[in-house]
């Protein structure tokens, strides 16, 4: 049988996931090579916070080892970009000139952050916080005493924050929004998540607007727009993503936020698909990994022959730092007809918010004790009643059950 010419530009956690889903669905069906502009074969994202922080090496984030994708019969490219698609002739073309046919197209981009628009954010020592390139660059510049600032207190941004004071530098978030993490927390939660922030030396500024970056070789600081200036050897820009979609803008595929993509992950060129951060369905992209990792299950399904459509699932957040236990799950605004049930216990700094609607759970927030994240989230997945157990729902499983 001839194989079909499968590429994937991208060797980030969902294109190798959606690889994975491939061989094993359609096993021989295809001949596959991946372009990654990364010099590293695959490894977990999630992970570069405990690298930065120094609790991991680079060697022990790697997912899949070279051996990996030859064992498997796949052309690995490290260290290429792809720069082109010429959509009729089926063809993609790299940096270094090289053109490469196929018979069906992964995009998996993923996303970049997302620029700081303020003067003197070109300077050296001005920092993203996205791949392993950009913790290397950051660990060259670490050393006792040093000053960093990390714009950004949501979640990458306190990740990075935690793993600079771990390498001895004095830290210093600053947050456009009243509380931290915003998207992910409510102010209570928050409001604890800071206090065992700066108990740990990293200040916290919020409700800061960053007017500016100092320096003229070399940054030196961070001018606020209320008139402080904080010194730094090192800023880390950590205000968010967008997906990367130049690609596929270039090619003529339909884009907006995303590379949009309809239930089977299929771009406008039905030859062409997306997954993960760089693919937007139903008006959403999507950050988190398990949203990406079912993107790259349902688009193998595609590629093997199979009918599926993509349904987006709640899902759940945990930060990354040592000794900080957190998790937050769902939907917990304050629509009309939801209602609140909040446990606090000072003493312990813990703290757990649960949001129903019409008797079904809806959001969790949990803060220095989360062992129940999980059985909170399968009610909020499933949308089960939990009328039964409304008066012990906020002691966690084991109450539960036993009503």
């Amino acid at each position: 049988m001839i194989r079909e010419r499968l590429l994937v530009v991208g060797n980030g956690m969902a294109g190798i996931r959606a690889i994975e889903e491939v061989l094993a669905r359609a096993p021989g069906r295809y001949d596959i090579a991946v372009f990654g502009a990364e010099p590293h074969p695959a490894y977990s994202r999630i992970m570069l916070s405990p690298m930065l922080a120094g609790e991991k090496r680079f060697d022990e984030i790697v997912t899949h080892d070279r051996a990996w994708y030859e064992a498997n019969g796949i052309a690995l490219h490290t260290g290429v970009r792809v720069t082109a698609i010429h959509r009729d002739a089926r063809i993609v073309v790299t940096g270094d000139g090289r053109s490469f046919a196929y018979d069906r197209l992964i995009l998996a981009t993923g996303s970049e952050p997302a620029p700081l628009p303020v003067p003197g954010s070109e300077l050296p020592g001005v920092m993203t916080f996205r791949n392993a390139g950009d913790v290397e660059a950051m660990l060259r510049q670490t050393r006792d005493g040093a000053r960093a600032v990390v714009i950004g207190g949501g979640l990458l941004g306190l990740e990075a924050a935690y793993g600079l004071k771990q390498r001895g530098m004095g830290v210093t978030v600053v947050h456009l929004m009243p509380h931290l993490m915003e998207r992910q927390l409510d102010r209570e939660a928050a409001s604890l998540l800071q206090r065992e922030l700066e108990a740990r030396g990293i200040e916290v500024v919020c409700s800061a607007r960053t007017a500016g970056i100092s320096g003229t070789r070399q940054v030196r600081g961070v001018e606020l727009a209320d008139g402080r200036h904080l010194p730094a050897d090192l800023v880390v820009v950590a205000i968010g993503v967008r997906p990367d979609i130049a690609l596929a803008r270039e090619a003529g595929l339909v884009t907006a936020r995303g590379v949009v993509v309809d239930g089977a992950m299929r771009t406008s060129d039905p030859h062409i698909f997306a997954a993960g951060e760089c693919a937007e369905h139903d008006g959403v992209c999507h950050g988190l990994i398990a949203p990406l990792y079912d993107m790259a299950k349902i688009l193998a399904a595609t590629l093997a022959g199979e009918t599926a459509s993509y349904a987006p699932l709640p899902t759940a957040t945990r930060l990354k730092v040592s000794g900080i236990e957190l998790f937050s799950a769902g939907d917990f605004s304050h629509d009309e007809g939801c209602e609140d049930i909040i446990l606090r216990d000072p003493r312990r700094g813990a703290y757990r918010r649960l949001v129903l609607k019409n008797g079904r759970l809806i959001g969790a927030v949990l803060y220095g004790e989360t062992s129940d994240g999980a059985f909170f989230f399968d009610l909020i997945q499933s949308g089960a009643d939990t009328a039964s157990m409304r008066d012990v729902l906020i002691f966690g499983r084991a109450l539960c059950e036993a009503a």
